[in-house]
């Protein structure tokens, strides 16, 4: 697997690449996994979907591959893009205590889509916000007053079967601004055992059956 990145880093870098290196073997001339960052010729440059090839870096190196998955540059939905909802880097900026959007009055926009602070855009962020977001739709119906918001957010990263990676914090509003919460913030240790990765694992299981069944039921 061959992952082509116009970054120089990700989230969790050095737990998903110690994960690597356990259980792919990663560093090593059989590594079933290969990251280049954009100094090291990962920005892609062109897609040839016919011919099943990628060209990236600065001499556009190309790249056959049996599967290719091309992820776009990020940005906002084309329903809140085409709503007026979204500011001109793709992004929709909102009021971080209620979520109506600073572009359109008496619109809410939460998740991915909006700019919350230090949230990160997962699934756990727009479940907290939209629990949020739906106190400050009511209070201003009845005409109340908002409760001052707390948020939580904690994502799971499968790296393989029964080995799992996380990371979790709390965040308040602070100067009308999400920010995270002063130690109340932490992610899976380096150099754990498997028997931690493996309950990390099953950790993961439940929070997928928790939060949907919070969010359907």
């Amino acid at each position: 697997m061959l992952i082509f990145d116009a970054n120089q880093a990700f989230a969790k870098q050095p737990l998903f690449i110690e994960g690597w290196k356990k259980l792919y073997g990663y560093g090593t001339d059989n590594s079933l996994i290969e990251w280049m960052s954009a100094d090291q010729g990962g920005e892609l440059v062109a897609v040839d979907a016919e011919e099943m090839t990628i060209y990236a870096g600065e001499f556009e190196d190309e790249h056959k591959a049996d599967v290719i998955n091309i992820i776009p540059v990020q940005k906002a939905g084309r329903i809140a893009i085409e709503s007026g909802l979204a500011d001109d880097n793709g992004w929709c900026p909102v009021n971080q205590e209620t979520f109506e959007s600073r572009l359109q009055k008496d619109i809410h926009v939460i998740g991915d889509s909006c700019l919350a602070g230090a949230m990160p855009k997962s699934a756990y962020s727009a479940n907290s916000q939209a629990k949020v977001c739906a106190q400050a739709v009511i209070s201003a119906l009845e005409g109340g007053g908002m409760v001052e918001p707390s948020f939580v957010n904690s994502c799971y990263s499968l790296i393989g079967e029964d080995f799992a990676i996380s990371v979790a914090a709390i965040y308040r509003l602070k100067d009308g601004q999400i920010q995270a919460t002063e130690g109340a913030s932490g992610s899976s240790p380096l150099d754990a055992s498997l028997e931690y990765r493996q309950s990390e694992a099953a950790y993961a299981s439940s929070w997928y059956n928790n939060i949907t069944s919070d969010m359907f039921s």
